[in-house]
């Protein structure tokens, strides 16, 4: 089965549909975040290292680094940004910008195997994106819509992830580098969104045998209780061949309905990584006879 392998200096992750579910805190992004904008606008990177330590500790396997800020030197922050994260954590890295000229500085500094976030399917996207992740020898996120938008037809998302995924092939890039969006809409306002999304997913791994992820927060937008949504599309998702998401790992419902859906699917052998997160402490007696408690390792 095809398997994508994203590395830092020190670590491999393998994204593939034989291998655990791969969250990337999604948390590194100014979007909506005016805070973390301001500083990062200003050389100031506390949060960013905050959020990437907090995120690590949460499980994520990957962090996605966005640096989009408006009238800001995107180039310049996504590169710092990149150069902190990897200096303080071995996660590897999705590089997200829809800049070229940032792309290209956040891979020059990347230290590993990068995946690049993202390419859509216009062709003078194709033509500005494939070549630089050629050059740097990374995998690409291949978002499915091009000039006519977002259809709402999973059969047109599929067709233009598979001109993606052949023109990625034209220029040396194997399928196995492409990463597929099937795109998630907010099922509030598309009941048949999370429909869409498992009837795109299962025709991409039968027939183009490509890994995906997704937004997957973008699911439950404007719906109350959003993370008990985010949690159902989630192992649904994984049912239907899903290997990855961007998501935050700082809920602990969506951390644990990804790791119940590892062992559903078969891939926590001997429910070693639920026991490892869930088991709960143990009694020992110390000196002088107290009874002490601490986590079993």
């Amino acid at each position: 089965m095809t398997v994508t392998t994203i590395s830092s200096a020190t670590k491999e992750v393998n994204i593939g549909f034989d291998y655990p579910f791969v969250i990337i805190g999604e948390r590194i992004n100014p979007t909506g975040r005016k805070i973390l904008a301001e500083e990062m606008k200003v050389g100031d990177y506390s949060r960013v290292e905050a959020d990437a330590l907090a995120q690590v500790a949460a499980g994520a396997q990957m962090l996605d680094v966005n640096a989009g800020i408006p009238l800001a030197d995107e180039p310049r922050i996504l590169g710092e940004a990149i150069q902190l994260v990897q200096s303080i954590t071995d996660a590897p890295i999705s590089i997200d910008s829809s800049i070229i000229a940032a792309l290209e500085v956040g891979l020059s500094v990347y230290q590993g195997k990068a995946l690049v976030n993202s390419v859509t399917g216009e062709d003078e996207v194709l033509e500005r994106v494939l070549p630089l992740v050629k050059k740097y020898g990374a995998a690409v996120v291949a978002i499915s819509n091009d000039e006519t938008g977002i259809s709402e037809d999973p059969n047109e998302r599929f067709a233009v992830a598979k001109k993606i995924v052949e023109r990625a092939a034209d220029y040396g890039i194997h399928y196995s580098d492409v990463v597929v969006d099937p795109l998630v809409m907010p099922i509030g306002a598309i009941n048949t969104a999370g429909l869409q999304v498992m009837h795109v997913v299962r025709r991409l791994r039968e027939e183009l045998k490509v890994n995906t992820t997704c937004g997957a927060s973008n699911v439950s937008f404007g719906l109350p209780n959003r993370n008990g949504i985010n949690s159902a599309f989630l192992t649904m998702a994984m049912g239907a061949g899903m290997t990855s998401a961007i998501t935050s790992p700082l809920h602990p419902e969506v951390m644990a309905a990804v790791r119940g859906g590892d062992v559903m699917m078969g891939k926590d052998p001997n429910c070693a990584n639920w026991i490892k997160a869930y088991r709960e402490p143990t009694a020992e007696i110390g000196r002088g006879g107290r009874t002490s408690r601490r986590r079993a390792r």
